[in-house]
């Protein structure tokens, strides 16, 4: 595992309720990310994740999916979900900031 990638989980895991499953049958990277037994994102390699965030959050933010996405390049823009890369440590902030307004533990 990449150390952002590490890092990025770590932190998650700090947020209750939040659970990482590896995937050992894969060596791409992927894995996902649960919320009380739920699969809330999956990481599609060491650098990127898939987040389940909602359409309200998605818009809340601001949030625009990547131009140039390999996974899902015809997503509908409607999407509940959202790619987002990481590759450097404002970017693994940024996310766990998104996925604690998910589930509730913003400002905790």
């Amino acid at each position: 595992m990449s150390n952002l990638k590490l890092n990025l989980v770590t932190a998650l895991e700090r947020i209750p309720g939040i659970t990482h499953q590896p995937w050992p049958e894969r060596d791409d990277g992927f894995s996902t990310i649960h919320f009380h037994d739920r699969e809330i994102a999956h990481f599609h390699n060491f650098n990127e994740i898939d987040l389940r965030l909602g359409r309200r959050l998605i818009k809340q933010e601001k949030l625009t999916p990547p131009t140039d996405s390999i996974h899902h390049p015809k997503r509908s823009a409607n999407s509940q979900f959202l790619e987002m890369r990481f590759t450097q440590t404002q970017d693994i902030q940024r996310i766990v900031h998104l996925v604690k307004l998910l589930t509730g533990m913003a400002g905790a």
